[in-house]
């Protein structure tokens, strides 16, 4: 991987087939968010790479193996999956057979949505299809972390959330790369510019040189040659420069013939067509007729994390007590309040900030652990004022 790409590369051997994958991480650093949305979501994202600009980074969350699309958040955790005792004796044999018996039948999701996964082409869409198998596995495990798929679902209604914008990632993809080769161009146009003036002050010099009125005439005459010499040679110069300055306004219409030709005048529309289906929504209807889990946009992304969080909070196994529990505890409130229902957000963000209240009290002798819950605390009330104004009769 070359310096000028925002990733790490990491070998991690799948544990269903053995395979040894190599899986990009995003360094640190590589990009910026410009806020958060109140349900968490980063926003404004802004990579110090341009060419990157468009993809989503959650196109990198989920790792996904190149033979069985096998799928697991990356974390350190999958990483050193061998020195996991509890996920090799308790989990990884249910998940390996039933991965296994999915992959192998006819028609199978599994593989079908590994197949189609092409960051290089579809990097949101690819996020979108690793999300899912990430999702697939998780609920293949016999007791599989509810609070993981409420993340993993929240995420997924995130990049629906980006990709209704309406910007391609593709097309913003390949316009990073016409800027880079722009900016290159330009780089080189101000240097021809720059010696352009530094040989028109090259021959203000030779002028003003053999000029001078201060130089005897017999040592004048001497000169004369050698002047001839230098206009020569600096009229030389200019024709060379002329020929650069033609080529570079050639190169200039060739770069910007190359954008119209690829992107179209306005920067294209990018492929609607997504392997052998006639749109991306096309394949996600196909797909959930074959496994219910598959979810068609934002809304109801939304829904299934619902479910899994409330699952998580009720049961408590699988959440952290304290800043956790009010997370999960205030996203079942928000993500109610953004599918409508009221009532539910009401209750939830009424809990969040009762919680949040005992929790900051019982802890404030240290408030390095109460920081985010006050920022929950302080998100609960406004969104709280918020779906009650929802809740008024118009």
């Amino acid at each position: 991987m070359s310096n000028d790409a925002p990733f790490l590369l990491v070998k991690v051997e799948c544990p269903i087939c053995k395979t040894i994958n190599e899986f990009e991480v995003i360094k640190m650093g590589a990009y910026a968010e410009g806020g958060r949305d109140t349900d968490f979501c980063p926003q404004d994202i802004q990579w110090r790479f341009p060419r990157y600009q468009g993809y989503n980074p959650l196109v990198y969350f989920a790792a996904t193996c190149g033979n069985c699309y096998y799928s697991r958040e990356l974390t350190n955790e999958f990483r050193e999956w061998k020195q996991d005792v509890n996920y090799r004796t308790y989990r990884l044999k249910a998940i390996k057979e039933k991965h296994l018996e999915m992959l192998s039948t006819a028609d199978s999701v599994v593989k079908e949505m590994g197949e189609l996964i092409d960051v290089a082409n579809y990097p949101n869409m690819s996020a979108v299809l690793k999300l899912h198998l990430a999702v697939l596995d998780e609920v293949l495990a016999e007791r599989p972390n509810a609070l993981d798929l409420g993340r993993f679902y929240l995420r997924i209604g995130w990049v629906y959330r980006e990709m209704a914008k309406g910007s391609d990632p593709g097309v913003s993809f390949l316009n990073g790369l016409v800027e880079e080769i722009h900016n290159k161009y330009a780089g080189v146009f101000t240097s021809i510019e720059s010696v352009d003036a530094s040989i028109d002050a090259l021959a203000r010099n030779v002028q003003s040189h053999f000029e001078a009125e201060q130089i005897p005439a017999d040592i004048k005459s001497q000169m004369l040659a050698y002047r001839e010499r230098y206009d020569g040679k600096i009229a030389d110069l200019r024709t060379v420069q002329t020929g650069a300055r033609n080529t570079m306004g050639e190169l200039k219409a060739l770069i910007d013939e190359y954008k119209t030709q690829l992107l179209g005048s306005e920067g294209g529309d990018g492929a609607t067509q997504f392997g052998r289906y006639s749109s991306f929504q096309d394949f996600l209807l196909s797909a959930k007729r074959r496994w219910d889990g598959v979810v068609l946009d934002e809304q109801a992304a939304l829904k299934k994390a619902i479910h899994y969080y409330c699952q998580a909070f009720a049961s408590g196994r699988d959440i952290a007590p304290g800043n956790q529990q009010l997370q999960v505890s205030y996203l079942i409130a928000e993500l109610s309040r953004r599918v409508g229902d009221f009532e539910q957000a009401k209750q939830y963000f009424s809990s969040t900030i009762k919680s949040g209240q005992e929790f900051i009290y019982q802890n404030r002798s240290d408030q390095s652990r109460t920081v985010l819950a006050r920022k929950i605390m302080e998100l609960a009330i406004e969104q709280g004022r918020t779906n009650l104004a929802a809740l008024k009769p118009v």
